[in-house]
């Protein structure tokens, strides 16, 4: 395979905007948090088929088993975050409005496990099994199946792996923290990532508004104790929202352009969030699986803002005592960012394996201004990075005009939330957006 050139600088892309960085907890040190009374784990972590519970009410349980799984394709296993007793197995009601089983562990404090050791890993199938036993998924946000992303189809040809370490949303800096307090795993996991893949160009996307984080993993890449073959680059972008959209990504690292309806790996590529490849190097160290997350906790409602390592079906409400609780009531609580994370109905909701903040607003930063007519100046098209028109889409889906959701593309919208964001009259574009997706999924079955 022909070695790829490096990138010396990001190619250009289009639309983006401008958003505060608001990173405030970006110079705190991560806390890890105690295992809390219970934990609530969701059989739905991940995108795809969901997981079945393997443990039943009563079972005396430890840290690491595997407490639900699937024999579907696209589905990671579900491992117990706490030890302690299985209490019952119940049903939540997602943000998403779907009501999904849960398994909820009474933990006993004790965070007791079996004894775990490093998977045997000699091919790249035994690998990707590996991988899929550690229960990771993308833990930047999507959650889609590692095990699944990294199996690339026979007749797809892969010559570039793209970390994202972009970071976009304002608010959040879990990933920061992974760069800056374990650049080990960080580069460890891009190795075993890379052998798999058989790529000889490694690029690490980081915001600009990281310098520390850049810093440090420029000066390991360009040592040749970490880089001997000169085959990854730390590629600084501009910090402009989406930035860390994986098509944006992609066109800015390698100036490669995913067609509509295609996959990076039509284009050659893999891009995998730079916290997934830091965890995947720990697992393949230690042997133990995905049952704690790094998180953000801020906003204006909370009382401290920190950096959190808590285990995976914690209850934000715990998470949020544990920092000192709420500084005054919260108008609106969301999983992840401002820009496209999902308000919650309360706080008794669980972490989920790809929950990378929690944000908690008060009155005045949660009020919704009123929309105003469309005065047409075209902000919206401008600025979106997929090159469509949202005022359009909008407008096509309040009609459930399925002929015009298609003439405009809607399914390649990617939910970023940048045209509500510009929008002068601040129209709910993309909640109108996400209704036509809906829509044209069960008129045209796509």
């Amino acid at each position: 395979m022909k070695k790829e050139a490096l990138p010396k600088k990001p190619y250009i892309t289009r639309g983006g905007i401008h958003v505060p960085h608001k990173k405030n907890t970006a110079a705190m040190q991560t806390v890890i948090m105690p295992p809390p009374r219970s934990v609530v784990l969701p059989m739905v972590q991940h995108i795809g088929a969901p997981c079945i519970p393997v443990v039943k009410p009563g079972q005396r349980i430890l840290v690491g088993e595997v407490i639900g799984d699937s024999e579907a394709f696209v589905c990671a296993p579900i491992h117990a975050s706490v030890s302690g007793t299985v209490k019952e197995i119940g049903s939540l009601l997602m943000p998403n409005g779907a009501s999904v089983e849960t398994v909820v562990i009474e933990s006993d404090g004790l965070m007791e496990h079996k004894e775990y050791s490093s998977p045997a890993v000699g091919s790249s199938e035994e690998l990707l099994r590996a991988v899929r036993a550690s229960g990771l998924v993308g833990l930047g946000g999507a959650g889609f199946p590692t095990h699944v992303k990294l199996r690339v189809p026979p007749d797809r040809e892969i010559d570039t792996l793209i970390i994202n370490g972009a970071e976009c949303e304002p608010y959040i800096t879990s990933d920061h923290h992974e760069i800056v307090e374990n650049s080990w795993g960080v580069m460890s996991g891009i190795y075993a990532v890379k052998e798999l893949l058989g790529v000889r160009r490694v690029i690490i996307g980081i915001e600009s508004n990281k310098p520390d984080a850049i810093e440090l993993l420029k000066n390991m890449t360009e040592n040749e104790k970490y880089d001997y073959k000169d085959e990854i680059r730390v590629l600084t972008l501009k910090a402009l929202y989406p930035q860390g959209a994986e098509k944006m990504l992609i066109k800015a690292c390698t100036g490669r352009a995913v067609p509509p309806g295609k996959l990076p790996s039509d284009v050659g590529c893999v891009v995998m969030n730079i916290t997934s490849v830091s965890f995947l190097a720990q697992y393949l160290k230690t042997g133990m699986p995905l049952v704690s997350k790094r998180i953000t906790l801020d906003g204006s409602a909370i009382k401290n803002p920190q950096t959190v390592i808590v285990p995976i079906g914690t209850q934000i409400k715990d998470i949020i005592e544990f920092c000192g609780g709420y500084s005054e009531p919260p108008k609106k609580i969301i999983y992840g960012g401002p820009m496209m994370g999902l308000a919650l109905s309360d706080d008794s909701l669980p972490v989920l394996k790809q929950t990378n903040a929690i944000l908690a607003f008060g009155e005045k930063e949660a009020e919704i201004p009123e929309a105003d007519p469309c005065i047409r100046c075209g902000r919206c098209i401008d600025n979106c990075p997929m090159s469509l028109m949202p005022v359009c889409l909008s407008a096509s889906a309040d009609n459930c005009d399925i002929e015009k959701l298609r003439k405009y593309d809607v399914m390649t919208c990617i939910e970023c939330g940048s045209c509500s964001y510009i929008c002068p009259a601040h129209r709910h574009l993309l909640q109108s957006i996400r209704t036509g997706k809906q829509l044209f999924k069960e008129k045209t079955g796509r």
